[in-house]
């Protein structure tokens, strides 16, 4: 199976989560409105266009709103890429400076949305809701990140609605060791250049 290697990490990777006593919740932030919210993420090699989920995954949509509408990814990097499993980003910047981001969010995996091909989600620690502002999009199918009886899962947000074929091409990218990371990180920087909210006509 499948090695989980999604972890929020600062240079090891996405470990898998047993079902245990979690940690104390962090504060939830207030839920937008249901429905969707488009944003357009705007990478150095290409454009793509993800749709959020506020109805099924409110306080995950609320929380990275928070990181879009501050600025966060702003020239941040898809720092980690395995090819058949997903691309990650938001958390280092082009120089692979940690980029912070303090705010936690309580893990709403199980809301019905899975880690389908094109589908976003936030990775995480160990901790159940230890997600802060790094994101991840799988490649395929993932269905091992789902949760089950026994352990909790990675929490999906979104999709892709457009441009996967730049996440595709990223997902294809050369990678090795640069920065911390010993594996997995893109030997030419792929860039996160913004994201930003579409407006609805």
């Amino acid at each position: 199976m499948k090695q989980l290697l999604l972890g929020l990490m600062i240079v090891a990777g996405f470990t898998p989560c047993h079902a245990a006593e979690p940690a104390p919740k962090p504060e939830a932030a207030a839920a937008p409105s249901a429905g969707a919210v488009d944003l357009r993420v705007v990478t150095s090699m290409g454009t793509f266009t993800l749709e959020l989920n506020a109805e099924r995954a409110p306080l995950t949509v609320a929380h990275f709103l928070k990181y879009v509408d501050q600025g966060h990814y702003t020239n941040t990097i898809f720092h980690r890429v395995v090819p058949n499993f997903v691309i990650q980003g938001g958390g280092f910047d082009n120089t692979y400076k940690p980029a912070p981001a303090p705010a936690k969010v309580v893990n709403e995996s199980g809301n019905g949305l899975v880690n389908a091909r094109g589908s976003v989600g936030m990775a995480r620690t160990q901790d159940p809701h230890g997600s802060d502002a790094q994101f991840y999009i799988n490649l395929v199918d993932n269905a091992e990140l789902d949760p089950n009886k026994t352990r909790w899962g990675y929490a999906v947000f979104g999709k892709v609605v457009q441009g996967m074929e730049v996440v595709d091409a990223i997902g294809n990218v050369a990678t090795g060791s640069r920065g911390p990371f010993k594996e997995d990180a893109p030997l030419q920087p792929v860039v996160i250049q913004r994201i930003e909210r579409i407006a609805k006509p």
